[in-house]
Formats: C-alpha cells, sequence, structure tokens
C-alpha cells in the first residue's frame, strides 16, 4: 500500500506561483510513475503531469512551459511547480502513483488551487 498527502494549495492571483508538494510513504519502492492531475469544477480529472523513476516527464499541452515537476533527492517527494497561473488552472490537484507491476493507482485527497483573475 501507499499513502500520498499534498500540500501547497491556496489562492493566487493570475500570474502569480504555487509550488505543491506530495509526500509519499508505505511500499513506495514498488511505484514506477508518479503524476499530478487536476479536476475542475463540472469536468473531468486530466493528466498535468507525470514522472517515470527513471526522471523521464510528461506534461499536458495546456501547461507546458509553465508547470514543472520534479522528484526530491528521498525519491517519495514529488513537487509540482506552477507558474504564470491562469484562472483555467483553478482545480483541485490530486497526487497520483502507479504501479505498474500491478496496474494499481493510488490517490491522495487533493488540495484546491484557486487562480483569481
Amino acid at each position: 500500500q501507499v499513502q500520498l498527502v499534498e500540500s501547497g494549495g491556496g489562492l493566487v492571483q493570475a500570474g502569480g506561483s504555487l509550488r505543491l508538494s506530495c509526500a509519499a510513504s508505505g511500499s513506495i519502492f514498488s511505484i514506477n510513475v508518479m503524476g499530478w492531475y487536476r479536476q475542475a469544477p463540472g469536468k473531468q480529472r486530466e493528466l498535468v503531469a507525470s514522472i517515470t523513476s527513471g526522471g523521464s516527464t510528461n506534461y499536458a499541452d495546456s501547461v507546458k512551459g509553465r508547470f514543472t515537476i520534479s522528484r526530491g533527492n528521498a525519491k517519495n517527494m514529488v513537487y509540482l511547480q506552477m507558474n504564470s497561473l491562469k484562472p483555467e488552472d483553478t482545480a483541485v490537484y490530486y497526487c497520483n502513483a502507479y504501479e505498474v507491476s500491478y496496474g494499481r493507482d493510488y490517490w491522495g485527497k487533493g488540495t484546491l488551487v484557486t487562480v483569481s483573475s
């Protein structure tokens, strides 16, 4: 089992920055991919960014050039640096961990990001 806890959400003005953190605990050695998803009111959850255990990253087109995903030295932390925030980035952001061998997903409870215009 893997537990994920997000932090760092809040209210920011358009053009501002926030840094989200995700702390993973439990059987983290089995995790192959970690990522951030978001869900805006009335919309489906969507992938924002992901990073593999080897360091390869992937971003949604809407955040390329503005957001950066990274992992901590201890490998149990994942960060999402969000710059040049827009009102359309407003959503609940969820940390995700994926075990390839079991095809299993783990989710945090989410952290709210609100970008005012």
